[in-house]
C-alpha cells in the first residue's frame, strides 16, 4: 500500500508544513519546548500513517492509525496553547486548526474503513 496516495497522510503532511512555517516565528527560547513539541506531534501523525501502511495486518495498521489520531490531538492542544501564549495570531491559529481538523476527519475516515474491514457487519 502506497501511503503517499492516502488522503489522510496527505492532509497530515500538509499540516506538518503549516506547523513548521508557523513555528518559525516562535520565540527562540521555545526551540526545545513548544516549537519542538508541536513539530514532533505533527510529524508523528504523518509518520504513523506511513509506518502502519507497511505492517502485515489490518490490526497492526489500525494501531498505528490510532497513534496518529493521538498525535493530531496533541497538535490541537499545542495550537491552543501557542495561541494563549501569544505565539500565533488568530488567523494562523484558525489556519492550523482547520488543517488539523481536516487531517483528523480524513484519518477518522481511514480508521472507519479499516475497522469495518476487520469486523464486517452481519
Amino acid at each position: 500500500m502506497d501511503y503517499k496516495t492516502n488522503k489522510a497522510w496527505q492532509r497530515c503532511d500538509d499540516l506538518v508544513m503549516l506547523v513548521y512555517e508557523a513555528t518559525l516565528g516562535f520565540p527562540r527560547e521555545e526551540l526545545y519546548g513548544l516549537t519542538s513539541q508541536i513539530r514532533r506531534a505533527a510529524v508523528s501523525a504523518a509518520t504513523n500513517i506511513a509506518e502502519g501502511s507497511g505492517k502485515g495486518s489490518v490490526k497492526d495498521y489500525l494501531r498505528f492509525l490510532y497513534q496518529a489520531r493521538g498525535s493530531l490531538a496533541e497538535v490541537e492542544y499545542y495550537i491552543h496553547l501557542a495561541g494563549r501564549l501569544g505565539y500565533l495570531s488568530k488567523e494562523k491559529r484558525e489556519i492550523l486548526s482547520e488543517a488539523q481538523k481536516e487531517a483528523g476527519r480524513a484519518l477518522q475516515g481511514l480508521i472507519n474503513y479499516w475497522e469495518n474491514k476487520l469486523t464486517p457487519s452481519p
